[in-house]
């Protein structure tokens, strides 16, 4: 039985009346005899607000069956029900984390789906969403996608789905992995860096379209692009070229910003927005964001119907070009960091309710630590011996910006990162809880199922002390390669619990992992 006060925003089928007078909780419990798990605390994000809240889960279905707008005493239930009152700490709904590289299979010396998901489950995220790169294969083909869920089987501490990529010749796929329960579709506009993911013309983006013109998916990009250097270039131009020649000293973080200028971003988005009309009823979106030159094209897309949103990162809205020192290369992703300024308008078009930006994600992009050619005077270490982390560079050519691996790794960081740098910018944990949970949820359709703490819901929690700070140190970086910029940083917020369907994955102080195996769901399911 359901019994849910809030009847302002109902996503969920109405839930059934409040036990009769006279009948307790206890009694209602019994009668179901069904194991629950009840978490409690004077602070919830209940449905977007924040309230006091009991939250009951069915053990079984991993669904929230009841919610009570006031914080109830473990007597109120049945004697042996595993209830805590976590009060004042926050119960989030668990994150969705919308843009994930696990690597596995065929780079599993990067990252893999064990300490990937490990490291989510550490920052309170319930859900990752794994991108079409860099594993190989590549998550292209239905086949390919296939080898990737055995690969993952039994293997995940929190639920993981799977986008498809977009590739050149790939188009008759794209139906095909729909039907099979890809969450969306990435393509990249320029070079990937790695050669099984080639770019798309606008040639394959226009198939791409086509093919899912009425499919219930979003069509994503990497949107960076060099542009014409003179008119009527024709359709070259739209292929992959190297970026521009470096301008300076290789080792110097502003040698390599200049070469990713804003015009990339700009002109790619540009191409993209110039073919929406191939498929007007098909979401689109911008992977992380990084120009704010960009976001004035956005708005106006948005302001003539096109149905295109974007994210941006927590390293954008947390790092800034100016403070990157020479050499230290765990700064480098593309798009690149950018300056202080365009952070902070990054931070204004996000805080907007109307705004083009309407996530925030990890982008967790790792490698091994070789292949960012730390110079020593940086310090890195790693999670073990891999014979990949060997480095035969010299000291001179190490900290080379253009020569290293692009990522920045950050999973299970994220909500820290986040309220860390919203200190100082007045957000509150409903903001957080509507770029992280809700709204990515949304926008790989896991709404109804994801993203909220509301009846129907799966059971997914997240701790928060709001008021905790921890050192980034290798204990707080679960993923394989402790290869991070936020190394030695102190971040507030910290993470005590994570529920994934009903069951606590992860506990801060004592258990830990605990010596249960692994509880995540593969999200197979084809988006309706």
């Amino acid at each position: 039985m359901t019994f849910n006060p809030s009847t302002s925003r109902q996503p969920y089928p109405s839930p059934a009346p409040s036990p009769p007078h006279g009948m307790s909780l206890h009694d209602v419990a019994e009668a179901d005899a069904r194991p629950i798990a009840v978490l409690a605390s004077s602070r919830a994000v209940i449905e977007g607000e924040l309230s006091a809240a009991t939250v009951v889960m069915d053990q079984d279905t991993g669904k929230i069956t009841s919610i009570f707008h006031s914080v109830l005493p473990a007597s109120d239930f049945p004697p042996g029900t595993a209830y805590a009152d976590h009060s004042p700490h926050i119960l989030l709904p668990g994150l969705v984390d919308a843009h994930v590289h696990l690597n596995e299979p065929g780079r599993t010396e990067w990252e893999g789906f064990d300490t990937g998901t490990r490291a989510a489950a550490f920052g309170g995220v319930t859900t990752v969403i794994d991108m079409p790169l860099n594993a190989i294969p590549p998550t292209t083909t239905v086949a390919g996608l296939k080898e990737k869920v055995q690969a993952a089987e039994e293997k995940c501490w929190v639920d993981v789905g799977f986008y498809g990529g977009i590739v050149p010749g790939n188009a008759s796929e794209l139906r095909l992995l729909v039907e099979e329960g890809v969450r969306g579709f990435k393509g990249f506009l320029i070079d990937s860096g790695v050669p099984e993911f080639p770019a798309v013309s606008s040639t394959d983006i226009a198939l791409a379209m086509a093919a899912l013109a009425d499919e219930p998916t979003t069509l994503m990009f990497h949107a960076e692009m060099i542009p014409p250097i003179a008119a009527s270039v024709g359709d070259d131009v739209q292929w992959s070229l190297p970026p521009l020649a470096p301008i300076g000293p290789l080792n110097e973080y502003a040698t390599f910003l200049a070469s990713r200028p804003v015009s990339f971003e700009t002109y790619a988005i540009a191409q993209i927005l110039s073919l929406a009309h191939i498929a007007p009823k098909l979401p689109l979106h911008i992977v992380h964001l990084s120009a704010i030159e960009a976001i004035p094209l956005l708005q106006e897309a948005i302001a003539h119907g096109v149905k295109i949103t974007a994210e941006t990162c927590f390293h954008y809205l947390s790092l800034a070009a100016e403070s990157v020192k020479d050499g230290d290369t765990r700064h480098k992703c593309c798009p690149p960091i950018r300056s202080k300024s365009n952070q902070d308008g990054l931070w204004k078009e996000l805080m907007q309710d109307a705004g083009c930006i309407k996530t925030v994600v990890s982008d967790h992009s790792p490698c091994t630590p070789n292949l960012k050619l730390l110079p020593s005077s940086i310090s890195s270490s790693s999670s073990d011996d891999h014979p990949h982390h060997s480095n035969n560079k010299s000291e001179k050519d190490k900290g080379d910006f253009f020569a290293a691996w692009g990522g920045v790794s950050s999973v299970g960081l994220g909500l820290s990162i986040l309220w860390t740098e919203g200190q100082n910018r007045g957000i509150s944990v409903e903001d957080v809880v509507r770029w992280c949970c809700k709204n990515t949820a949304k926008q790989v359709g896991l709404e109804g199922q994801k993203g909220d703490l509301a009846v129907g819901f799966d059971g997914d929690v997240a701790v928060f002390d709001d008021e905790g700070v921890f050192e980034v140190g290798e204990q707080a970086m679960l993923f394989r390669n402790k290869c991070s910029p936020y190394q030695g940083m102190t971040l507030k917020g910290v993470v005590k619990e994570t529920w994934v369907r009903g069951h606590r994955v992860w506990e801060r102080e004592g258990r830990g992992f605990g010596k249960e195996p692994p509880r995540g769901k593969l999200l197979l399911e084809r988006r309706r």
